[in-house]
Order: structure tokens, then C-alpha cells, then sequence
């Protein structure tokens, strides 16, 4: 049990650690200028995609295979389009522009607190197959999970929250990793099929949130090409991060 409950406290720990150093930018976002916030979210975009085409729809091929990938995908993206559309039509009466990089903020942390779960498993299960695996999934997925607290933090700067509310939802949005690494801890190797399909399903959330709500914002933000190249950025960045660690 204390075995099970250390798998567990690393999985919390490397999910809240991972966004809330994302997150923590939201103390440096201080009265920045437009043109600054649509690079930002642009290199936010860029990131994101480069996470979901480099690491979550790799890894779900190889666990469950193309119909099953792409069967998570579009279920990720319903899902998250159904959301989009509730937050909306709840609101709709209280979101002016800038509360409108609020419901973007909202999607992403969901996004990102379902993309966080499988992670999870995925360490737990790595630390039941071994130890060694186990630390190895923890430092990647912590790294991995820094350019998701700031693609989080950013569209609540603008929108008016605090550093300090907006630094702690990105906590928050890390800790299901914990529930995650419990789990596949209990169920072991039989939790590699499930991983994957939840990986395909996190990553067409992912995609959906970055296509319909970060792209667009950053464009609000301002009608240069900033956010445009910072996105290519961030997508090159993306790339060399999954490839080098």
C-alpha cells in the first residue's frame, strides 16, 4: 500500500509541478501589451500542437492502433465542442470580449486535466513494470506538461483573473494526473489498452481548443502576423522538446 500510495503522490506531484511552472508566468504577465499576449498564445498554440502530433497520437498508434487513435480523436473533439457550447449557452449572458478568453481558459484546463489522467496511468503502470521506467515517464511528462500551464494561464491574464487565482487553476488542472497514477498503478500492464484510447481522446480535445480558441484569440489579440510565427515557433519547439527528452 505505501508503494501504491508513493506511485500516486509522484503522479499529483509531477502533474501539479509541471502546469503551475507554466502556470507561474501568470506572476511575470504583468499590464503586457497585445501584441506580446498574441505571441504568447501563438507560441502556446504551436506548443500544444507539437505535444498532441508528436506525443499523445504516437503513443496511442502504438497502444491501440489507427481505428482506435482515431475513433479517440473525434470523441475528443465532441466532447470538447459539446463543452464549448454549454459554457456558451450557460453564459452567454455574462461573457463580454475579454470574459470570452475566460470560456477559452476553461476548455484547456478541462483539455488539459484530460490529457493529465492518462499520463497518469501511464506512470503508474510504468512503475509497476519498473522502477526505473516509472522515474523516466515522471521527468518527461513533468517537462512535457510546462508549455500546457502557460497556454492555460495566458487567456486568464487577459480575461481579467488574478496571477494568484490563475497560477492555482493550473495546479488544479495537473492534480487528476495523481488519480491517474493511482489507477494504473492498481490495474498494472492491463492499463496500457486504456491509455491509449484516453491519449487519443485527450489529444482531440487538445486539438479542438487549440484550432477553435487559442489560434483564433491570438488573432483577436492582434491582426499582425506575430501570433502566426510564434505558433510556427512554438510547434519547432514542441518538436525538439518531445525528440530530445
Amino acid at each position: 500500500m505505501s508503494s501504491l500510495m508513493g506511485t500516486t503522490l509522484i503522479g499529483f506531484m509531477v502533474g501539479v509541478v509541471g502546469t503551475g511552472v507554466g502556470g507561474s508566468m501568470a506572476f511575470f504577465l504583468r499590464n503586457p501589451t497585445k501584441r506580446f499576449l498574441s505571441a504568447i498564445i501563438g507560441l502556446s498554440s504551436g506548443l500544444m500542437v507539437a505535444i498532441v502530433t508528436f506525443e499523445l497520437i504516437p503513443e496511442a498508434f502504438m497502444i491501440s492502433g489507427v481505428v482506435g487513435t482515431s475513433a479517440g480523436i473525434a470523441l475528443g473533439a465532441f466532447i470538447a465542442s459539446y463543452l464549448d457550447i454549454l459554457i456558451t449557452h450557460i453564459h452567454k449572458k455574462t461573457f463580454n470580449h475579454e470574459q470570452g478568453y475566460i470560456k477559452t481558459s476553461i476548455l484547456l484546463g478541462i483539455g488539459i486535466a484530460l490529457h493529465n489522467f492518462p499520463e497518469g496511468l501511464a506512470i503508474g503502470s510504468g512503475f509497476v513494470a519498473q522502477a526505473r521506467l516509472g522515474v523516466g515517464l515522471a521527468v518527461v511528462i513533468a517537462l512535457h506538461n510546462m508549455p500546457e500551464g502557460l497556454a492555460m494561464v495566458t487567456p486568464m491574464r487577459v480575461g481579467g483573473y488574478s496571477s494568484t487565482k490563475a497560477f492555482l487553476l493550473t495546479l488544479l488542472a495537473g492534480a487528476p494526473m495523481g488519480l491517474g497514477a493511482f489507477i494504473g498503478a492498481l490495474i498494472g500492464e492491463f492499463a496500457y489498452s486504456f491509455i491509449g484510447i484516453c491519449l487519443a481522446f485527450a489529444g482531440g480535445t487538445m486539438l479542438y481548443i487549440t484550432f477553435g480558441e487559442l489560434i483564433p484569440r491570438g488573432k483577436d489579440l492582434h491582426r499582425g502576423r506575430i501570433s502566426t510565427v510564434f505558433a510556427i515557433l512554438g510547434f519547432i519547439g514542441g518538436m525538439l522538446i518531445s525528440k530530445t527528452f
